[in-house]
């Protein structure tokens, strides 16, 4: 399995040491996280996007470019791009600039988003979220594979005769699905024969399940063989300690201090307490056994390749412990029962200097 780690730049007072980072603290405190990511192995880091408070993430081509500025081979996704209120013509420039200052390494997932703040914001109402992002996703996949391009639709003004540029380094540069509730999401990536990403996060499994299971269903219909689906699966909140118990008393302040946002409320999660969530939800708070049981039993009704996991909220000292704990004791058996071919190629344009004199040199470039 590969394993990605996002954050949606939630920024909101701690609510065991009282501390609130200011808006710059919170933004390097993403980049070093990415740079520890890729130095502890991970496979990919994620940055999401939201349009309003408490979240910091309106901008995931500019986070993810810092990023890639400083990193060489970790994969950079987005998680997801809310291209259901977003410009295909905007996107497929700022995306196809991020894939070549990066070398390659971009994968963006799309979506309708999880916040209704940005409808208006961006002049589309609620009910049209799902034609919308159908019409600009098709536009964005023109824009990307053509050159030329005339069309004319809803959303936007009618192009005629143009070509984006800069062109994608990546041919093409991979694109997923995000799906958290509905299957006009897991529709429309098996009608292109594409990934998704399920967002697994505020409800029970079988919900996930049935989205994932219509998304090879439909797979089928569309002359895709379902065998070689992709599919990537987020997952609730993680804190690992040596204990179970440890692991609820430790991160219980931070899962009511969450539950208590109106971005929290907005999802309805059905789960009454922690303790439920980790008996009948996709948190994973516990003890690294009892964590890795719960991931190789939600891959089985899944099949998922990818993982994604979040560490936001905690303070930097317990995103650290919490990241290295998951790198050492949770993700060498999750590669070894659950091998991935996800990613085997990744772009290596920008190999890492092998020594420090070679830093040096290229420091004086």
């Amino acid at each position: 399995m590969k394993i990605a780690l996002f954050s949606l730049i939630m920024n909101v007072p701690n609510p065991v040491t009282g501390e609130t980072l200011t808006t710059q603290q919170k933004l390097q405190n993403v980049l070093k996280q990415a740079v520890l990511a890729e130095e502890l192995g991970f496979d990919a880091y994620g940055v999401g996007e939201r349009h309003g408070e408490p979240f910091l993430s309106s901008a995931p081509p500019v986070l993810l470019t810092a990023i890639a500025s400083k990193t060489k081979r970790i994969r950079l996704l987005t998680t997801v791009t809310v291209l259901s209120v977003l410009d295909p013509v905007r996107v497929a420039e700022d995306y196809a600039t991020l894939d070549h200052l990066s070398g390659g390494r971009l994968e963006v997932i799309i979506g309708k988003g999880n916040d209704p703040r940005h409808y208006p914001l961006f002049g589309i109402t609620e009910e049209e979220q799902w034609e919308s992002l159908a019409e600009r996703y098709a536009l964005l996949k023109r824009l990307w594979g053509e050159e030329n391009v005339t069309w004319e639709g809803r959303y936007r003004p009618k192009l005629d005769n143009v070509t984006t540029q800069p062109r994608p380094l990546q041919q093409p540069i991979p694109i997923w699905h995000g799906s958290a509730s509905s299957t006009h999401s897991t529709e429309l990536a098996a009608k292109y024969g594409e990934p998704i990403f399920s967002s697994n996060t505020f409800h029970p499994m079988a919900k996930y399940k049935a989205l994932i299971d219509h998304y090879r269903e439909r797979l089928t219909y569309y002359g895709h063989d379902p065998q070689k689906a992709i599919v990537g699966a987020g997952a609730g909140s993680l804190f690992l300690a040596n204990t179970r118990e440890e692991a609820i008393k430790r991160f219980r302040p931070y899962y009511d201090a969450h539950n208590a946002t109106a971005a929290a409320k907005h999802n309805q999660s059905p789960f009454t307490s922690l303790e439920d969530n980790i008996q009948n939800g996709p948190a994973l708070v516990g003890s690294a056994e009892s964590v890795i049981e719960k991931i190789l039993r939600y891959h089985e009704a899944f099949g998922h390749q990818v993982l994604s996991i979040s560490v936001d909220g905690l303070t930097e000292a317990e995103q650290r412990e919490q990241v290295e704990r998951f790198a050492s004791e949770v993700a060498p058996v999750l590669r070894r029962e659950l091998p991935s071919t996800v990613w085997e190629k990744a772009p290596t344009l920008f190999d890492p200097p092998s020594s420090d004199k070679e830093i040096a040199v290229q420091n004086t470039l």
